[in-house]
């Protein structure tokens, strides 16, 4: 590959010179800015930035006085010409965007000039003297570093930064400029560590916060976001940008709403997109927060666009009955199952051993690929596979059955009960394992009914059709049933076999919480998703918790997605650059270092076992303490990191832990991890926002030295670990350390490794080392990435279709809360509903059935005779229809307003002091809705805007309804659909096409009940008592969550409604043992007995070299 780039690069260029190519003039046009600026007084710097605000005021006022023109006409123009109004408002605010974007490109240089000389006068001056703006006068009484004196303001350069004392000292360094270019232009700058990634950003920030349209920035996490915002919060208020976080207010607060109409918004991703999803929950618009998204800059671009992309934000709430399931019942069956396969193939693989070592290779390595396909994750089986020439045994006979479409496998899963497919996450049960779980009393308890077929029985049956109802009902009825449970079934085999306890979950406060693969933090609120988390909940014997019906969702992919330009900035970028351009279509530029790199990044070590390799990473660490240098130990898990803790501790090896069970230490433990001599034990959390700062001592030691004991499945954490080192010139050094028996190299690890070793002759203990071996390594990695991208790809297929439905229905809410286009959306609605029945009445000519229809939505009786219409086209008729019903309803309009103004006049003229905003009852005859309005301009109005408020609120509460059930009904749909892939079906083809017609479906519903109450809807009296005081809304408690996704088979949906059935007990199948009790326990390998304690036999059980014998 390494030579193909470099042909490419031959014909082609390299694309990071051809980047700054482009990209370095815009240092030249700053420095040509410098000693204009440092010319200019404080108050003459200040004035640039209103200078830069005219400009852009200036080009896009037309497009605002032709947009301001055009919405006055919209208030009394018909609905075919506001449709054609609003149409050309839109296309125009497109334009003055556009022209606002052209004058930034213009003055980018000139205003990165003005934050650069700001920064050095923050650097040079301990305080800086300005004339006293109101701005300034506001902000003196919340900041510190703001004082008045006089008629002038004194800005501090030492403030507090959400805890930490600062006093600033950064002035922007030429590669920075190139940074903040490439940040504005709405690509991703991949900076490496220490390169100031943070003042980088002051520069795009300041330039694009001067349209005043919103400038997001996005952190990983809350603490990040406080800081940030106050850390370089000072830099932009001094020119009269404002600046706040949406973390440090509450949900749909008054506080939060003026964040977001700040000019610099901080916040977290998740914040940003729970408050999306929160107003578009909103039944008013002073419930809304958020402003259009505009611009925003992601952080640690590379976590939030790539690793949090897979995890839906859901907002939920509880379903009747919700904590009724099967997993307690199923639990039992499933534990039993999987001790039974255990214990089989753990004397399976003691006979393989034996055979091949006897030179019975052949029938050796059957035995040892059933074990493998049975227990992949097996302790003993993986020290097997190390030794010579046994992993290239399996591998071939593997590649035997595997022939011809898995032709001859059957033969080998015969016995097997389960296989576990580790590469894909996936589990399936055998005949035999359908068998046991079914057990005697029946054989079908899992056997999924042929829908197809048993309906073609029953419809060519000779039952009535009563009785035929009935059969169908029973029959979707049993589907469902065993559907769910073959659905449970399959999420515990998941939790038993591929999810182990401390390394992809931990449990804390009698709660199974997540840990980021990526991180080794803790996900608090995060939940796998299709019913997992509940399966290892229920393995774990904690609370299950109940299942949730989702009211709101929205990935990160499509959130970000949304706004008009996006850009990002981490420190490792370029190895996911082909799918940041795939789905957000943005480019990725490596931005030069400011000072040459001096880290030496030394080749992988790689040993046959993971025991040689700890006792090698053992030896390093006390030889690199022994000379003064820090080391910093990166692990993959919490288990692998408590296990070199134990192993320093006996070498009496000073160390700190930081992990998911220690996270809130990390601050304490990454301060002390420069000093001389410290070694600190981390999982990949030592990665993100944390910079390492060393002392001159150790620097002349050698600097920091990290020590990765796996490569992790993506080469962004390997590289994200390495960037702790070797900033800003600093010396320092990387050296991954790997085993033959570590997951990757075990899953993806290239076969030419373990037959080099073998060819060698390497005895235990020795290492081999060389640039092949880790660009070996790195092959692997790009096949996990290739992997999950998939994973990420299908998701977003699958959200995609979700998207586009939102979109339709939050446009829809948006119209109804604003009201100026309810109308537009009100008549489309007419039309639609005009056209579903007369087509439905003309495809069965059944004019009896077109009067109920109409009748049932407008309560209009039919405008054609049963002659008419059968004799007029189907599009006559509707053109007709539709004339009638809008003038029918316009009519009934002025009815209504005419009928309600007496009313309202009365409590205006009577009681108008007490209430500002009231509640009118407004019935169809069977319901009764409470429309809120607003008392005076409902009078002023002569009853107009109460019937308007009428359409806004019968409006938003159907869509609101519907589109409930509608999600329930797609995550239903999401979690069947998969069983299409028994059937050689694609799923997502069966999605897109079940959940069109459903959304079709909800939508002919929601047109139909929100008319029909429309036409019938009036006030049930014309009398003042009917009207009270409108009072504030308690809003309704709910769940926010993010869903974990593990695979493509495991796509994120909210917990589907389960089946009810009655509670379940749980059920121990076996005595509980005592940890102190004694116990008999058997080699499998010698025959060998021994009474110990249990607390002993544990990790001798768990590695399944001994077995429990009954007494």
């Amino acid at each position: 590959m390494s030579v193909l780039n470099t042909v490419l690069k031959l014909f082609v260029g390299d694309k990071q010179k051809k980047d700054l190519k482009l990209l370095q003039p815009i240092v030249d046009k700053v420095r040509a800015f410098e000693n204009e600026m440092n010319a200019l007084s404080n108050d003459e710097l200040r004035a640039k930035t209103n200078d830069f605000k005219n400009s852009i005021q200036k080009a896009v006022q037309p497009f605002e006085d032709k947009i301001a023109l055009l919405e006055q006409e919209t208030i009394a123009a018909n609905i075919d010409r506001k449709e054609e109004l609003f149409k050309e408002i839109d296309l125009l605010n497109d334009d003055a965007y556009a022209a606002s974007e052209a004058v930034l490109e213009a003055i980018m240089p000139e205003a990165f000039a003005v934050v650069k000389e700001t920064a050095k006068r923050f650097t040079e001056n301990t305080s800086l003297d300005v004339s006293a703006s109101t701005f300034d006068r506001e902000l003196s009484a919340t900041r510190d570093y703001v004082t008045l004196d006089g008629d002038n303001a004194v800005w501090k350069n030492s403030w507090n930064a959400s805890g930490t004392p600062v006093t600033w000292g950064m002035i922007h360094y030429d590669v920075q400029l190139i940074g903040g270019s490439v940040l504005h232009k709405g690509k991703i700058a991949e900076m490496m560590t220490g390169e100031g990634k943070t003042l980088v950003a002051t520069l795009p920030i300041y330039l694009n916060a001067l349209t005043a349209k919103g400038v997001h920035v996005v952190t990983v996490n809350d603490y990040l976001a406080k800081r940030d915002a106050a850390w370089m919060g000072p830099i932009w208020e001094f020119h009269g940008l404002t600046v706040d976080c949406i973390d440090h207010h509450e949900p749909n607060s008054e506080a939060r709403r003026k964040a977001y109409n700040s000019d610099i918004t901080y916040g977290t991703n998740n914040e940003f997109g729970f408050d999306y999803l929160r107003d578009n929950m909103a039944h008013s618009q002073k419930e809304l927060v958020q402003r259009k998204p505009n611009y925003a800059i992601v952080d640690e671009v590379d976590s939030v666009l790539i690793d949090d992309a897979r995890t839906p934000l859901i907002i939920s709430g509880p379903i009747p009955e919700g904590d009724r399931h099967e997993f307690n019942e199923l639990k039992p069956k499933v534990d039993g199952i999987v001790k039974i396969q255990r214990q089989y193939l753990v004397s399976v693989l003691s006979e393989a051993k034996k055979m091949i070592l006897d030179g019975n290779t052949e029938e050796g390595s059957v035995l040892l690929l059933s074990v493998y396909r049975g227990l992949p994750k097996n302790k003993a089986l993986i020290k097997f596979l190390s030794q010579e020439g046994v992993k290239q045994l399996l591998q071939k006979t593997e590649n035997t059955y595997m022939a011809d479409n898995n032709k001859e496998m059957p033969k080998i899963d015969k016995e097997l009960y389960f296989v576990i497919d580790e590469k894909n996450n996936g589990i399936e049960l055998t005949e035999k394992g359908i068998a046991y779980l079914s057990g005697d009393d029946d054989k079908d308890f899992f056997l999924l009914p042929d829908i197809g077929v048993k309906i073609g029985e029953i419809d060519t049956s000779e039952q009535s059709p009563e009785e035929k109802v009935a059969l169908k009902e029973t029959l979707y009825k049993e589907f469902s049933i065993k559907s769910e449970r073959i659905h449970t079934l399959n999420q515990l085999l998941k939790a038993y076999t591929l999810f182990e306890k401390d390394k992809e979950y931990v449990l804390m406060d009698n709660k199974v919480k997540i840990v980021d693969e990526q991180t080794g933090r803790i996900m608090d609120g995060r939940r796998y998703s299709d019913g997992l988390h509940q399966a290892i909940e229920a393995k774990e014997n904690v609370k299950i918790e109940a299942a949730t019906q989702t009211f709101a969702t929205v990935t990160l992919q499509n959130y970000f997605r949304m706004y008009r330009k996006l850009s990002g900035m981490t420190g490792t970028a370029i190895t996911e650059e082909g799918e940041f351009w795939e789905i957000y279509k943005l480019d990725v530029v490596e931005i030069p270092t400011n000072r040459p790199l001096l880290r030496d990044d030394k080749e992988d070590l790689v040993y046959k076992t993971t025991r040689e390799k700890y006792n090698a990473v053992i030896d390093e660490i006390v030889q690199l303490v022994d000379k003064g240098q820090p080391v910093l130990v990166g692990t993959t898990s919490v288990e692998i990191s408590e296990l070199l803790s134990r192993m320093l501790s006996i070498r009496k090896i000073k160390h700190n832990v930081l992990n998911a069970k220690l996270h809130k230490k990390e601050a304490e433990i990454v301060a002390d991890a420069g000093n001389s001599g410290m070694v600190t034990i981390a999982t990949n959390m030592a990665g993100r926002g944390t910079d390492i700062k060393l002392s001159d001592e150790v620097k002349a030691a050698g600097g920091l030295a990290i020590i990765g004991t796996e490569r992790h499945d993506s080469r962004r954490v390997d590289r994200q670990l390495r960037g702790r080192a070797g900033r800003q010139g600093d010396i320092g050094s990387s050296q991954f350390y790997v085993s033959l028996e570590d997951h990757l190299m075990r899953i993806f690890g290239s076969d030419r490794i373990a037959k080099m070793m073998d060819r060698m002759g390497l005895e235990e203990g020795e290492v081999i080392q060389h640039s092949m071996i880790s660009k070996s390594i790195e092959r692997a990695q790009k096949k996990v990435e290739e992997n999950n991208f998939g994973v990420r790809k299908r998701l977003l297929e699958y959200d995609d279709i979700m998207n586009a439905q939102r979109e339709v229905v939050y446009k829809r809410r948006r119209n109804a809360l604003d009201g100026k286009r309810l109308q537009i959306d009100i008549v489309n609605m007419m039309y639609d509903t005009c056209v579903a029945i007369v087509t439905d009445a003309k495809t069965s000519d059944d004019y009896t059935q077109f009067e109920f229809d109409l009748i049932r939505f407008s309560s209009m009786p039919s405008p054609f005779s049963k002659e008419e219409f059968k004799s007029r086209t189907e599009s006559e008729l509707i053109d007709a229809l539709y004339d009638k019903v809008f003038l029918y309803y316009t009519g009934k309009v002025i009815k209504n307003a005419a009928a309600a103004y007496p009313v309202i006049k009365n409590v205006f003229e009577n009681e108008g002091e007490k209430y500002e905003r009231i509640v009118v009852p407004f019935t169809d005859g069977t319901k009764t809705l409470q429309v809120v309005t607003n008392l005076k301009q409902a009078y002023e109005s002569e009853g107009k805007d109460l019937i308007s408020d009428f359409e806004k609120n019968i409006t938003l509460a159907i869509i609101d309804d519907t589109w409930k059930t509608h999600l329930r009904k797609m995550d239903e749909l999401k979690q069947s659909v998969q069983n299409a892939s028994y059937e050689q079906k694609d799923p997502l083809l069966i999605y897109k096409f079940e959940a069109f017609e459903l959304f079709k479906s909800m939508l002919d519903k929601v047109n139909r009940e929100v008319l029909s109450f429309l036409f019938k809807g009036e006030l049930p009296s014309q009398t003042a008592n009917q009207i009270s005081e409108a009072r504030e809304q308690k809003r309704e408690k709910l769940e926010l969550r993010k869903d974990a996704v593990q695979n493509s088979s495991q796509l994120p949906n909210a917990h589907p409604t389960q089946v009810p059935k009655t509670q379940e007990t749980v059920v121990r199948e076996e005595r509980k043992i005592g940890r102190n009790e004694r116990v008999l326990i058997k080699n499998v390998l010698s025959g060998e007995n021994k009474e110990i304690k249990y607390k002993q036999a544990i990790p001798l059980l768990e590695k399944g070299e001994w077995v429990l014998v009954e007494n």
